[in-house]
């Protein structure tokens, strides 16, 4: 199927119905006004502020630093730059681990500040009462399964998730439970593509996946990884142009056309009149003090 069109913005509902009539849903990563627009233009369906923008743009190690006020920034820039896409910010570490009545309020925030339409959680039936409270307060709500970043040091690395039977059995009760407790989509990350397919089988909200195989009712990647501006590639990705060697290019040409003198050129300067020129050379000794020297 061809490209969503038209200037209506992605609702919840576009989701529902994206998912009855098996059109996929395209989500991408974005942290800022400039990438926003580019997924826009693209025809993406969705933008995810991902808490990922700690590794791709803030450079950390892990999601793990990443702050809500990274993130209601970072979400502000984007809602700002787009019209169509759903845009949905990603729930940072420690802003809903402690209570439903820390997450609501900060949850808030995301949606009334930052203008986000949805916020994503990461993990599995353990967070029902939490997103039960979410969705009841008129919070949108995506799940997140497989890997789960932010409990990278829980996983003790980034590795697939559900490959063994009961991992496997305990990830479609968690997709189940998360689907009832009244989340509208859900993300599987390095999920083996025959479990990401029941899943996506079983639900009646859709599955974006990411490394998560073709079966699922959309993907989502991160903008860095797409364009080629990640120091390395995943497994799951594909790079789709060489952004950093084409900018790295047009800034070494920059330097050296400074260095070189043929930057910046005549093209690149406006002039003051020969009066205003005559004017200044005859005001600067007295401006300066120098008068009769």
């Amino acid at each position: 199927m061809g490209a969503r069109s038209g200037p209506e913005r992605v609702t919840v509902a576009t989701f529902e119905s994206m998912k009855r009539s098996g059109e996929p849903i395209v989500m991408v990563t974005a942290y800022d006004a400039p990438s926003a627009r580019l997924a826009e233009a693209a025809g993406a369906d969705a933008i995810l502020v991902g808490d990922s923008l700690g590794m791709t743009v803030l450079g950390h190690q892990t999601t793990l630093p990443v702050t809500l006020d990274d993130m209601l920034r970072h979400t502000a820039a984007v809602v700002r730059s787009v019209s169509r896409p759903l845009v949905v910010a990603d729930m940072p570490f420690g802003t809903y681990q402690a209570s439903p009545d820390d997450a609501v309020a900060n949850a808030v925030r995301l949606l009334a500040e930052a203008g986000a339409a949805a916020v994503k959680v990461e993990g599995g039936r353990h967070l029902v009462p939490l997103v039960e409270r979410m969705v009841a307060a008129g919070i949108p709500v995506i799940g997140h399964l497989g890997l789960t970043p932010q409990s990278v040091n829980v996983f003790g690395g980034y590795r697939v998730r559900g490959k063994e039977t009961a991992e496997a059995i305990a990830l479609v009760e968690d997709a189940l439970a998360l689907e009832a407790a009244g989340a509208f989509a859900l993300v599987l990350e390095l999920v083996p593509v025959e479990v990401a397919a029941i899943v996506t089988e079983e639900l009646a909200i859709p599955t974006i996946g990411i490394g998560a195989g073709p079966h699922c009712d959309g993907q989502v990647q991160v903008f860095h990884d797409l364009v080629g501006l990640s120091a390395a590639t995943p497994r799951h990705a594909r790079r789709y142009f060489d952004a950093e060697t084409a900018m790295r290019e047009a800034l070494a040409a920059y330097v050296r056309d400074v260095r070189e003198g043929s930057f910046p050129g005549e093209e690149n300067a406006s002039h003051a009149s020969e009066a205003v020129v005559a004017e200044l050379e005859t005001a600067l000794p007295a401006a300066s003090g120098r008068e009769g020297e």
